[in-house]
């Protein structure tokens, strides 16, 4: 499975689907950004994501993460969201 990797100028359109595309194909996305306005991109194009998926029957969840990216021998810190489906449980908590 690749990474997606989200810039600020990507379509958010094209984010969600690829989104829903590799939730569906692989159970599991991995989306990537760097900044401000990619990280934007990447949380609108979850929201739509999830209603893609919801309309197959699918809840996802999703935990945001830091990530450490070397660009050209520099160090960045990315945000990192991993997008699985959600599991229903009677013993969760809140």
């Amino acid at each position: 499975m690749n990474m997606i990797k989200v810039a600020a100028t990507s379509r958010t359109s094209a984010v969600a689907g690829a989104i829903a595309g590799v939730v569906r194909e692989h159970h599991r996305a991995e989306v990537q950004a760097i900044g401000a306005g990619a990280v934007n991109q990447s949380v609108k194009a979850l929201i739509l994501a999830t209603g893609y998926l919801q309309l197959d029957g699918i809840d996802v969840c999703c935990v945001p993460e830091f990530a450490e990216v070397t660009i050209e021998d520099e160090v960045r810190t990315a945000i990192r969201l991993v997008i699985e489906p959600e599991h229903s449980s009677n013993n969760s908590t809140v």
